[in-house]
């Protein structure tokens, strides 16, 4: 897929934990990922960030999706203040693993301030292809 500067999609979503396979399914619907591990990646780091957003924020939130030549960018402003941190669990501890899961598979990912919250984001790397 080729991308134009302006191509954008935002959903407004609330902290409940449908939000979680809306937000996977709005962000895979695009079409965006160009072949099966991005989509896979795409839909599995989506669900972890939504999934923060859920459990941590518990405030409404926004999710925005930009497509660029070579990238892929989800990002989510939330009305929480509070910084995700990377926390070391137990095995069994039955969560935690969100941004640890971020950090091993997004090729970049990071926290801004935002007006009234922050705005957590990961990007993926598209594949180019070589013809």
């Amino acid at each position: 897929m080729v991308f134009s500067e302006s191509d954008v999609a935002e959903k407004a979503m609330e902290p409940e934990p449908e939000s979680v396979p809306s937000a996977r399914r709005f962000v895979l619907d695009l079409g965006w990922a160009d072949d099966e591990k991005t989509r896979e990646q795409l839909g599995a780091l989506t669900s972890e960030l939504v999934t923060n957003a859920v459990l941590h924020a518990r405030t409404p939130f926004n999710l925005k999706v930009s497509g660029r030549a070579n990238r892929i960018r989800v990002a989510v402003t939330d009305g929480s203040k509070t910084r995700p941190t990377l926390k070391l669990h137990e095995k069994t501890s039955p969560t935690g693993r969100g941004l640890r899961i971020i950090e091993a598979i997004a090729d970049r990912w990071g926290v801004d301030p935002a007006r009234s919250g922050k705005t957590v984001w990961f990007e993926l790397d598209r594949p180019t292809s070589s013809t």
